[in-house]
């Protein structure tokens, strides 16, 4: 590997603006990923880490000649317990983590040794670095940082290559007996009333939607560790905002109504002829056998191939329905490092037996990784 020891500076800007112009402008020509996305970021800087105390450690990569903008790395620091933690910008609300950057400035950026140790400096002190949720290693950033070789994680992501018309994407990622199954489904549901299906498009119908989705979710995952994260407030207005923000463009969320009422909702984010979902929530009550839940997927895979979409993103989780709508799996890895024998001894812990890890999970205050549509 040829080295240029002259190409990037690189620094730390902890107020750096993801609404900016160059940030703007340095996302559409990168490979990074929607959970990248200026108003992704914003709002999660601004909303999400101050309730978490998370406390921005912004690697802004510059190119030295033209000082213009070459790659970011959002990340965080994140006091877990007694651990000091660098974290991507997550929060547990993003699937997929990414440099953003170009793959071709990522390699460009390793071959600048000296600028890969100025990042690997600033980016100390910490006992953990924990970045999961790495969708392929065009982007190695374990070389980056100097960390250790990436694992794989113990979930996929999964998603359906869709095509036109509609009726043909039905043949090929369905099935004809889920085909007919649902077909019976629809037939059942619209004898129960007006039945509507919409992308909304304002504040009000947004507003509403939201605050369907918060109250559909709070007895569903309950029982599930700590709960669903909309009913904390925090959460609930990270997601209202990236929704209302990013309406008719980099967000959509879908409402489905019987006689005027939401009983089902989906929040995607639209990115490169791509929609991923990120949350939804459904009346699994009144509608449980007419699998609700899958009746909204198939009306949201139309819309989008309606709109021109190639791809419906279920992102991470192993849930039996993203296959049943033709979800292809994809391996998810992630990279730890260990910065002080405090985090040695953490990361020891967690790959023993079983209560040896809850104990240091414990210790770390590191909840489960694995996100997933149904249980964010």
């Amino acid at each position: 590997m040829n080295k240029n020891d002259d190409a990037f500076d690189v620094c730390i800007d902890d107020a750096f603006d993801f609404l900016s112009e160059e940030y703007a402008t340095l996302f559409e020509g990168s490979d990074a990923t929607a959970f990248q996305h200026p108003l992704w970021l914003d709002s999660l800087y601004r909303k999400l880490a101050p309730a978490a105390a998370a406390k921005p450690l912004v690697a802004v990569i510059r190119h030295r000649a033209s000082k213009a903008l070459a790659a970011v790395l959002p990340l965080l620091r994140v006091r877990r317990g007694p651990m000091r933690t660098i974290e991507f910008a997550d929060l547990r609300v993003s699937d997929y983590l990414s440099p953003v950057c170009s793959i071709a400035t990522f390699a460009e950026l390793l071959r600048d040794e000296r600028a890969c140790e100025r990042l690997r400096h600033l980016v100390r002190p910490f006992d953990l670095l924990r970045i999961p949720k790495l969708l392929d290693a065009k982007m190695p950033i374990e070389n980056l940082l100097g960390a250790p070789h990436r694992s794989l994680m113990d979930t996929n992501a999964y998603a359906t290559v869709l095509s036109a018309p509609f009726e043909q994407w039905q043949i090929n990622a369905l099935g004809k007996s889920y085909q007919k199954e649902l077909a019976k489904k629809w037939r059942q549901i619209h004898k129960k009333g007006t039945l509507t299906f919409s992308c909304c498009d304002d504040s009000a119908s947004i507003g509403e939607a939201m605050e369907v989705m918060k109250k559909f979710r709070g007895p569903r995952f309950q029982a599930h560790g700590d709960g669903d994260l909309l009913q904390r407030p925090e959460y609930f207005d990270f997601y209202s905002s990236v929704a209302l923000r990013g309406a008719g463009a980099f967000a959509r969320l879908y409402a489905m109504k019987m006689d005027g009422e939401v009983i089902a909702t989906a929040l995607g984010l639209s990115h490169r002829d791509s929609l991923l979902v990120v949350m939804t929530a459904f009346d699994i009550e009144g509608y449980k056998s007419q699998s609700i839940g899958a009746l909204t997927f198939e009306r949201v895979a139309r819309d989008c191939i309606e709109r021109g979409d190639r791809v419906l993103d279920f992102t991470i989780g192993d849930e039996p329905y993203k296959k049943q709508f033709g979800g292809q799996p994809t391996p998810m890895s992630s990279v730890t490092q260990a910065g002080s024998a405090a985090g040695s001894l953490a990361l020891f812990a967690l790959k023993q037996a079983p209560w040896i890890k809850q104990a240091a999970k414990r210790v770390t205050d590191i909840r489960p990784i694995r996100t997933s549509t149904g249980t964010r």
